[in-house]
């Protein structure tokens, strides 16, 4: 569920990358963390604890366009993938308001992204929240190599509703921003009646839609090629690493970093 600040008209939309161990979630963050202009975004954050090393997952802030006169953000985290991380994913996904599945195009990896959308049905379910309900979005990452899962099997057994999808390469940046504008696009609306109370058409649905992926648009301002470095190199990415010891302090780190990026006054230019 969206954070909205009612004083100072702000509200934050909560959107969750999630998918098997190593498909791609976190490059996606990384992409879009360097692409966008500082101005309109805050901080990549790792949190991670004491026996679970490995675990971590990214919050990213993302100031993009106005629900009726509410400044909007995206918040976008992502899961650890690893299957034994139960109780991580499920901290991380209570209260999305979007959800991106990005599976691992590999043929070798199918099972894998099957297991992973039934966990994400299955911990949606223990919330209380019906897949079918909540603004979902699946990227079908590694499309850049060879013998690959067939887009046409992603849907059959993905994705037989027809919803959104996008062929990416992440570490190349493509169909990274293509992703977060569809999901941008399906959230928005809902959460706008949220704010509001009130549901819109279908015209004003995608009106406000595009609205928000024309501010995400905006605030892309590099064109040059984004260099990745690994978790040990990343001295320079003003990554801020922070170390909790259960995952209740992460809960409730997660839920203060989300507060506080709202409460935070805008910067001014100096005249």
């Amino acid at each position: 569920m969206s954070f909205i600040n009612h004083i100072t008209r702000q509200v934050a939309i909560k959107i969750v990358y999630y998918g098997p161990g190593l498909s791609g979630k976190t490059t996606n963050l990384r992409f879009i963390y360097f692409k966008l202009d500082p101005s309109s975004r805050g901080d990549l954050v790792c949190l991670e604890t004491d026996t679970e090393r490995t675990y971590f997952f990214d919050l990213l802030p993302i100031r993009a366009g106005l629900i009726g006169d509410y400044k909007v953000h995206f918040q976008l985290m992502t899961v650890p993938g690893q299957i034994f991380y139960e109780a991580s994913r499920k901290n991380v996904i209570r209260g999305a308001d979007g959800i991106v599945f990005v599976a691992d195009s590999q043929i070798p990896l199918l099972d894998a992204n099957l297991e992973s959308f039934d966990n994400l049905r299955r911990n949606l379910l223990s919330f209380e929240v019906d897949i079918n309900t909540v603004p979902l979005v699946f990227q079908y990452n590694k499309r850049d190599l060879e013998d690959l899962i067939p887009v046409e099997t992603f849907n059959q057994l993905l994705n037989p509703r027809s919803l959104p999808y996008v062929e990416a390469s992440a570490i190349n940046g493509l169909g990274v921003f293509e992703t977060l504008k569809e999901v941008a696009r399906l959230t928005v609306p809902a959460v706008k009646e949220q704010v509001l109370g009130v549901a819109d058409g279908e015209e004003e649905k995608a009106a406000a839609g595009n609205s928000a992926q024309e501010a995400l648009r905006e605030a892309t301002q590099k064109e040059e090629e984004v260099e990745f470095v690994s978790p040990e190199e990343d001295a320079d990415t003003q990554m801020r690493k922070m170390k909790l010891r259960t995952l209740d302090e992460v809960e409730l780190e997660l839920d203060r970093l989300s507060r506080q990026f709202l409460e935070k006054p805008k910067k001014t230019k100096p005249s």
